[in-house]
């Protein structure tokens, strides 16, 4: 599978000096991976999701639930081993080679591009509807700004922003099935929902979902992680699947597919259609607040996986210099601000998220794979579930509208063209 393989693990790379500070145990641990998965995304994604399926996006959430959980496994044991920055672009180039390496990083930077535009729409399509272009697009522009002159994740940020998002979602539940809409002949039978978009919609879903591997790249931040690590994502993922799978149960009884599909802002609509519509305004609130917070991190996720990419020679060098007085990656930070604010002033929303998602799904078919050679002294669940990860992978990225494939294909070929020419000068 690989042109250029590596060595695989030996026990001292498990034990390698951390080039960071060990402080988060378990509970910080599940609590970021909450927040990365608990925010802007399921204000988001559950619209596109019932355009494709209609009702039968509950079928789709298990489905991308599945894959995830068999992603996150990967993750887990891949982290447990090699607890340091960079996640699958560190496992590819250990397990498969610097090219699969090369690729994840590629797809996870070109996909987190896309997913920063998405959050952008969806803080603007929340907070004013009327103006939600501009608003995302300053949006953008401020939260760069902010990140130019250094700013602090904290596990203190992430416990308020899931408190509030948490709070927002409770709002939407409690305001569906106190309000005296629901239906629950809404559930079943499904309403024009074909196998492919249901497919289709556990693609869209994944984005939601996606942010548990936040959890894998600080593996040079997390106490005990060969324990910790495999403790952590499964928790934090089925938490998260009991919230969205509430939550699309309660969109669905409230206020049927039809209209979730057509919302700007999908679980607002949700709200809106029964008697306690003056709550509306607490999800709009709750969707803004997670929608920015999930942005300031992607917009430092990515910025510092582009500048590690560039530090490698991955990526071009001019994006590897940190800022004298500041101390931050600068120039890959304003690249990334202007990449999302073109994309965000061009970009649907719908497309952003297909986009996203096609990328990320490339990005954790290479962490299966990595996953897969791992040995039986090194391997903590069953070899399956990384086959069932790899093929699931493959098979909603496949699913997703076609102009979303053909996209995403055309970036990750220019990216290995990227590759290979660096590699033949080199």
């Amino acid at each position: 599978m690989s042109a250029d393989p590596k060595p695989q693990s030996s026990t001292s790379d498990a034990l390698a000096p951390t080039r960071l500070a060990r402080r988060l145990g378990t509970f910080e641990a599940v609590t970021i991976g909450l927040g990365s998965m608990i925010g802007a995304g399921v204000f988001a994604a559950f619209g596109p999701a019932a355009r494709a399926a209609g009702n039968g996006l509950v079928i789709g959430l298990a489905i991308a639930a599945l894959v995830a959980y068999c992603n996150a496994t990967s993750s887990a044991q891949l982290a447990a081993i090699y607890p340091e920055s960079g996640g699958t672009y560190a496992y590819g180039r250990k397990r498969l080679g610097h090219f699969w390496g090369f690729l994840a990083g590629w797809g996870f930077v070109v996909g987190k591009l896309a997913s920063c535009a998405a959050m952008a729409m969806t803080f603007g399509s929340y907070a004013a509807p009327s103006l939600a272009r501009p608003l995302a697009v300053g949006a953008v522009i401020g939260l760069t700004a902010v990140n130019y002159l250094g700013v602090k994740k904290t596990a203190l940020f992430t416990k308020i922003m899931v408190a509030i998002v948490l709070l927002a979602l409770s709002v939407v539940v409690a305001s569906v099935w106190l309000g005296g809409a629901t239906d629950a002949s809404r559930l079943w039978p499904l309403e024009a929902a074909t196998a492919y978009g249901v497919l289709q919609s556990a693609g869209f879903l994944f984005f939601a979902f996606a942010g548990y591997a936040r959890i894998a790249t600080l593996g040079e931040e997390v106490i005990d992680p060969k324990r910790t690590i495999p403790r952590a994502i499964p928790i934090a993922l089925g938490l998260t699947l009991v919230v969205y799978a509430t939550v699309a149960v309660s969109a669905l009884v409230g206020a049927g597919a039809p209209a979730i599909a057509a919302a700007k802002a999908p679980l607002a609509a949700a709200v809106e259609a029964g008697q306690l519509a003056w709550l509306s305004p607490a999800v709009r609130v709750g969707a803004t607040v997670a929608s920015l917070g999930v942005l300031l991190s992607l917009i430092v996720g990515v910025s510092r996986t582009a500048f590690a990419m560039a530090a490698n020679r991955d990526l071009p060098t001019f994006l590897a210099a940190t800022h004298p007085r500041y101390h931050v990656p600068h120039r890959a930070e304003l690249a990334v601000g202007l990449v999302v604010a073109g994309v965000t002033a061009a970009a649907d929303i719908r497309a952003a998220i297909g986009f996203s998602s096609f990328a990320v799904l490339v990005y954790y078919a290479v962490t299966n794979a990595a996953a897969w050679t791992l040995g039986p002294d090194e391997r903590r669940w069953p070899r399956t579930l990384c086959v069932l990860g790899l093929l699931g992978c493959v098979v909603l990225a496949l699913a997703l509208p076609l102009v979303s494939v053909i996209g995403g294909a055309v970036l990750l070929s220019l990216g290995a063209l990227v590759y290979t020419l660096k590699r033949s000068t080199a």
